[in-house]
């Protein structure tokens, strides 16, 4: 409910009645709505650190080819709920300021894994002379995460996965592997459709 709703607009007899529970069975879990924001996101970044998993580290495949697979699979589970569901995280982000204070700091965390994780990738395709080196691979995984948390929210909003699959094309133009001449080397290139 919160990936549609986010956190400050979800009250707590929304939040039970959603999950068809007892009142007093969540509040023998939870004291308050605060410590089952911090559960919930605790075990959304731990499912979507598995999910990155699944992709990123399916090493048969290169390393942009795998990219590519969790692009469109993202693009999919948006567009099977109608684009009504988001990534929980970055409702958040945008719920930062009026957050209880140690969601932030959780938030942080969880971005800094999901980092990690997609420059570990980027990293396998620099030396697989994929894409540039002149970038550190953690540098463009930062900016990977800022476009596509943009991307995800302009998919909402026009409920469509193109603006998914425009950031993706522009992120790989972006990091692409160039020749001596400054021309892109097309047999580094790796093919994306374009929507446009």
């Amino acid at each position: 409910m919160i990936t549609k709703t986010g956190y400050l607009s979800a009250g707590i007899d929304t939040v039970i009645k959603n999950i068809s529970v007892p009142k007093g069975s969540f509040y023998h879990y939870f004291k308050n709505k605060r410590e089952f924001g911090i559960a919930v996101l605790t075990a959304y970044g731990s499912f979507f650190a598995h999910k990155l998993d699944k992709f990123l580290l399916n090493t048969p495949l290169p390393p942009l080819q795998r990219m590519q697979n969790f692009v469109t699979h993202a693009g999919l589970g948006m567009a099977k709920y109608d684009f009504k569901r988001g990534c929980l995280v970055g409702n958040l982000l945008q719920e930062a300021p009026l957050l209880p204070e140690d969601f932030p700091d959780m938030l942080k965390s969880i971005l800094d894994d999901w980092e990690r994780r997609v420059a570990q990738c980027l990293e396998e395709a620099q030396r697989a002379g994929q894409i540039a080196t002149t970038t550190p691979p953690l540098l463009l995984a930062r900016m990977f995460w800022s476009g596509w948390e943009g991307a995800v929210m302009r998919a909402k909003l026009f409920r469509s996965v193109e603006p998914l699959e425009q950031f993706w094309a522009f992120f790989l133009q972006s990091i692409h592997k160039k020749s001596t001449c400054g021309q892109e080397n097309e047999k580094d290139h790796f093919p994306t459709n374009n929507s446009d």
